[in-house]
């Protein structure tokens, strides 16, 4: 059977997704967990390759795997054997052509920013943190001119290693839920720590640094050093992956 999963987890006590050979990570707690439950040794392929303290609502993970465990049980089946801070939310059973990655029509990430005078604790794990005042109706029209095709150089962190930093940004927005800065960015994919910069280029924004039009000249600049600050990790979410099919 060919498998994919909808995971959920609180990235802060992992090294990210990705296998590493000295760290915990998120990848490994699965196999691990999928080793208790059916006694095989089963490699798993995610969705997207989050990084060391980002979230995910909606991670996909694929795998294959001869059960008899019902599609329905399998979360609960799995769940048991997994930490407190990962969880499958969904289970189902995909066609022999899907592929984690090539089938990913849209991935859609929030980053969100706590902006007030005085920090809660409590959101620390899931926000960043902003206590002068932002505008948010400047950052709201800076969104528009991310969209569409683009070369998104800039906006990538010189540690990645692709044959193309083109990507395509689907919808954008920027909107506020009482002290919450949410920056939602729906695209076909995603360049290292692209998110997190474009988050800290909309902060420039949102204190005046820089005007929402210059996003123009950023992303045709294809200069890193144009762009805003890589924002910190906590702040980030993968909220949903669509696929075809």
């Amino acid at each position: 059977m060919n498998i994919l999963l909808k995971l959920a987890y609180d990235g802060s006590n992992y090294y990210g997704w990705q296998r590493q050979k000295d760290f915990i990570t998120v990848q490994q707690v699965v196999e691990e967990a999928l080793l208790s439950l059916t006694k095989k040794e089963v490699g798993v392929r995610g969705a997207s390759r989050t990084d060391t303290g980002v979230h995910a609502l909606a991670q996909g993970v694929f795998f294959k795997l001869d059960t008899s465990i019902p599609m329905e049980s399998f979360p609960r089946a799995l769940n048991s054997f997994l930490p407190k801070d990962v969880a499958v939310l969904e289970a189902r059973e995909v066609s022999d052509i899907f592929h984690p990655q090539k089938s990913v029509i849209d991935k859609t990430y929030i980053y969100k920013i706590q902006n007030s005078d005085t920090r809660n604790p409590l959101l620390y794990r899931y926000t960043a943190y902003e206590r002068r005042k932002l505008d948010t109706q400047s950052m709201k029209k800076a969104c528009s001119f991310f969209l569409g095709e683009h070369d998104f150089s800039a906006f990538c962190s010189s540690e990645a290693t692709v044959k193309s930093h083109v990507r395509t940004i689907y919808d954008m927005d920027v909107y506020l839920k009482e002290d919450i800065i949410n920056i939602k960015i729906k695209g076909s994919g995603f360049l290292y720590n692209m998110v997190r910069i474009v988050a800290g280029t909309l902060l420039d924004v949102g204190l005046g640094k820089k005007e929402p039009e210059n996003i123009r000249d950023i992303i045709l600049s294809q200069k890193r050093e144009k762009a805003g600050k890589t924002m910190i990790a906590n702040g980030l979410t993968l909220v949903e992956v669509n696929y075809n099919e």
